[in-house]
């Protein structure tokens, strides 16, 4: 008997590592406010039966109750968000970005578009007035704060980091880290790269905070702002990393890694 495709995923540090057998299904993209303050952008998931999952490592695995409908699976040691599990259900959803090398996916669906940020050409976002400071915090709570409205330019990264621990890729906009007034650390956690960027996460419920890369360059997910973020998606970089199973189709300038590393 012909033994099934295995396919493997891991988060970022190790601290989580699994297996599923083929047949996956497509991958849906989700822009509900949940997927997007977990993702710091959006999530694009694949899912299977729990017979066809295995958890190889479980270390860091950390789960969040966002709803009494589905818990939420994230990296507690480097904040990778890698699966939604429905309550009641015998299948788990995982993140098509921390699947390792070629998926052989595409795209089938993009769900609560509406729900998207205002700064995503994907998203049906509905026009809403600017604040003129942008609140923004993480699924939990657990972590807040606000800065200046509004964005500006957002840069979406596909680099194999950022597509590990958004779960697609990432989505950010530079911002003076002295500018941004807390409300609340209670769960922030740092994960240090080994090319020495800084990446902030909570701990709680895993959403993506801020990214510090180790020139000092600082800049916010994108997904993480409450509400409208008065910027515009205006760039992809790392394009040469992307994953298998997605397109770029917006006509918005691509770069095969980051311009600045030139």
């Amino acid at each position: 008997m012909t033994r099934p495709e295995t396919h493997r995923g891991a988060c970022l540090c190790g601290g989580v590592v699994f297996e599923v057998d083929a047949p996956l299904r497509p991958v849906t993209t989700c822009h509900c406010t949940q997927c997007r303050k977990q993702s710091g952008h959006f999530w694009a998931a694949t899912s299977v039966p729990h017979d066809r999952f295995r958890l190889i490592r479980d270390t860091g695995l950390r789960w969040f109750h966002a709803s009494d409908s589905a818990r939420r699976g994230h990296c507690g040691q480097c904040g990778a968000f890698l699966f939604w599990e429905p309550a009641g259900e015998a299948r788990i959803s995982f993140a098509a970005g921390a699947l390792e090398g070629t998926t052989g996916l595409t795209i089938a669906e993009r769900w609560f578009t509406e729900d998207g940020g205002d700064y995503d050409p994907e998203a049906n976002a509905p026009p809403q007035g600017l604040p003129e400071r942008l609140p923004a915090s993480c699924l939990c709570g657990d972590c807040r704060f606000d800065l200046p409205a509004p964005a500006g330019p957002v840069t979406a990264c596909h680099c194999l980091q950022c597509r590990v621990l958004s779960g697609h890729f990432s989505a950010s906009f530079d911002a003076d880290p002295n500018s941004l007034r807390w409300q609340s650390r209670l769960s922030e956690r740092v994960f240090t790269t080994p090319g020495g960027a800084s990446r902030g996460f909570c701990a709680t419920c895993g959403s993506k905070l801020w990214f510090r890369a180790a020139d000092g360059r600082f800049s916010v997910e994108a997904g993480v702002v409450d509400g409208p973020t008065g910027g515009r998606l205006a760039r992809h970089i790392h394009v040469a990393s992307m994953g298998d199973y997605y397109t770029i189709g917006d006509g918005l300038p691509q770069h095969a890694k980051d311009a600045s590393d030139a």
